[in-house]
Formats: structure tokens, sequence, C-alpha cells
């Protein structure tokens, strides 16, 4: 593989993680938001899946977007008469958001993204060595 073709497998992983960190973003911003109907359902989390694909005119493998999908798991349930969105028996549905996962998450997704920089910097920096070499 030549570093052209690194550099466009890194930068694949880049635009991956990239669109993580924004979903992970916007489940963060949502974690507090409720039903706009009383008894309705609230934000839903949404997980960003990706698959490999090989392209086909390198050879390389590189990553893509399989799917953004909606987070099955069951929302909580407060108990808060007053609230707008509360059902027949005062309950409030949450989203089911963790901001302690979501931030986990955000961290690995960021480590991710600073290791494709940082292959595409070495890939940068061996060819800036081997014109160097050449002059």
């Amino acid at each position: 593989m030549d570093l052209k073709n690194s550099v466009d497998v890194s930068a694949s992983g880049l635009r991956a993680q990239a669109l993580r960190m924004r979903v992970i973003a916007e489940n963060l911003a949502n974690s507090d938001s409720v039903a706009r109907d009383p008894g309705g359902d609230p934000y839903r989390r949404r997980v960003a899946t990706f698959k490999s694909e090989v392209d086909r005119a390198t050879g390389a493998t590189q990553v893509k977007v399989q799917s953004i999908t909606p987070d099955k798991s069951s929302f909580s349930r407060v108990y808060q008469p007053g609230n707008p969105a509360a059902d027949g028996q005062g309950y409030v549905l949450r989203p089911n958001v963790n901001p302690l996962i979501e931030s986990a998450d955000m961290k690995a997704a960021q480590r991710s993204y600073e290791a494709n920089l940082n292959a595409i910097e070495a890939a940068r920096n061996l060819t800036q060595r081997t014109i160097d070499l050449i002059k």
C-alpha cells in the first residue's frame, strides 16, 4: 500500500469518527428533552454503526457509515404531574440518553480521530523526508 492509500484510509476514519462525534453531541444536547405532547415519546438516543468497505480502485479497506439507528432501550419514567408532557398518571418519559456513556463514547471517538490524524501526519512526514532525500 502506498502512502496515498494510507492517507485515504485514515481520511475515511476521520470522516467516520467526525460523524460519530456529531451523533454523540446530538444525544448529549437532547438528554434533557421531553415529548411535546402529553404521554408522547421523548428524544431517542441514536447510534452510528460502521462497516469496512474495499475501495475497488486501490484495494484499500476503508471505513464507511453503515447506519445511524435509534437505540431500542427503554425510556425512564419520572413522576412530575405538573409537567405539560406528563401522561394521565403524572409520569414523564425521559430520553434513554446516559451522559456518562455518551461522554465515554465521545472520548473513544476523539482518540480514534487523533490516531487517524497521527497516521496522516506520519505519511506526510515520510513523503517530505523522501522529497528531501531526492533533492
